[in-house]
């Protein structure tokens, strides 16, 4: 009697053209079990940042405009995402292919209803050398000071949390909802009153319309025990009117930084960071460590892709390999067929043993960033 032939599960794109994609070679073998796998530039999969729901309460320009997210926009319905179950189930997978590090991400993530019930499973989840896993989240801190302590029980380490100014008028401006300064204060204090930290502070700096905020921005948070990172305005998704004039380059944040307060270089903590470090300099010129730090993104002066170890899982399943892809690869009908475990691992070994991306070291210098006629996730799909 012949054998059945092989199950085969097609990787889709269900949000572009829905031709079918294969993943990879079909010799492509996955890493002995505790070996990270590799993609074809020999970067290992150590990061996965995962959304955990397209809608968010802002309407920051750079991401999620009004014009284009207003209320009549057709967000995802419940059943078409995935549920903390299978959010759970493949991050197990990724986890046994090296990943390190989740971050949680969407929108706004804290938004999802029950989201600490997703932190208590993935929090129980470890690496094959047995250690726990650096479980962690981004959020506009709007709900941050109701929930910083429950998040905390659940087992989330620390938050990232987005904040564009200390001035009400620009920050509710940017964020063109009203919502105040002060409230995302309180929720930075709650988290670390809860003791999720090391707390990041991220501010995108965007020309003529923040970018006088940020040296009050670094003496505010100077001393506090939270990391303020500047972020390069970024040409992510296509709804954002992004403009390279509108960009205001790393190097001149840190130029305008230091010309008020001594800083001083710092180390990468490990391959794959994204911000460049300095410090706080103390009167010897040495790193002041009690006054902290302060990072750069520079990702559209500076491309990091050469060290990027960072894999993206939407809302609805899909999975990208870089912030600015235009595909992505459809985990969740491979789910929801009924694939194992073995099988899910094998997917994604060889949609990231395929994977070349590198989006930003090739996009040149001219002020249109992608080449033209593509098409881009949206930051608000993925998360940043």
């Amino acid at each position: 009697m012949a054998s059945a032939p092989p199950r085969v599960f097609p990787l889709i794109d269900v949000r572009s053209s829905g031709l079918p994609m294969t993943a990879s070679g079909s010799g492509f073998l996955m890493p002995p079990p505790g070996q990270a796998v590799q993609d074809t530039l020999g970067r290992p999969l150590r990061d996965l940042r995962i959304s955990v729901t397209d809608r968010c309460n802002f309407r920051c320009s750079y991401c999620m405009p009004k014009e284009v997210f207003h209320k009549d926009y057709p967000y995802l319905p419940h059943s078409a995402l995935l549920s903390f179950e299978e959010i759970t189930k493949l991050a197990r997978q990724f986890v046994a292919l090296g990943v390190q590090k989740i971050r949680l991400t969407g929108g706004e993530p804290l938004l999802r209803k029950n989201i600490e019930v997703l932190i208590e499973q993935l929090a129980a989840i470890q690496t094959p050398s047995g250690k726990p896993l650096d479980l962690t989240l981004t959020t506009n801190g709007s709900l941050l000071a109701k929930k910083a302590a429950s998040l905390k029980r659940a087992g989330l380490q620390r938050v990232t949390v987005s904040l564009d100014g200390l001035d009400d008028a620009v920050f509710q401006a940017m964020n063109d909802v009203a919502f105040p300064v002060a409230d995302v204060l309180k929720g930075v204090d709650a988290a670390l009153a809860a003791g999720l930290g090391p707390i990041k502070i991220n501010m995108v700096v965007k020309r003529g319309t923040n970018d006088h905020e940020v040296a009050a921005m670094a003496r505010h948070f100077k001393g506090t025990g939270v990391a303020l990172r500047f972020i390069e305005y970024m040409d992510v998704g296509a709804t954002n009117g992004w403009r390279m004039d509108e960009v205001v380059p790393s190097n001149e944040i840190l130029s305008r930084l230091r010309a008020v307060m001594p800083l001083v270089p710092l180390v990468s903590s490990q391959r794959g960071e994204t911000a460049q470090r300095w410090g706080h300099a103390d009167p010897a010129g040495l790193h002041d460590t009690t006054a902290g730090e302060i990072g750069f993104i520079s990702s559209v002066t500076q491309a990091f892709c050469g060290d990027c170890n960072r894999a993206r899982l939407s809302t609805e399943g899909q999975l990208y390999l870089c912030l600015f892809a235009g595909q992505g690869h459809d985990l969740r009908t491979l789910l929801r067929s009924g694939a194992d475990e073995h099988q899910l691992r094998q997917a994604i070994s060889a949609v990231w043993g395929d994977r070349a991306d590198r989006y930003s070291a090739l996009r040149g210098s001219t002020s249109a960033g992608a080449p033209s006629g593509s098409r881009r996730v949206e930051m608000s799909y993925i998360g940043g």
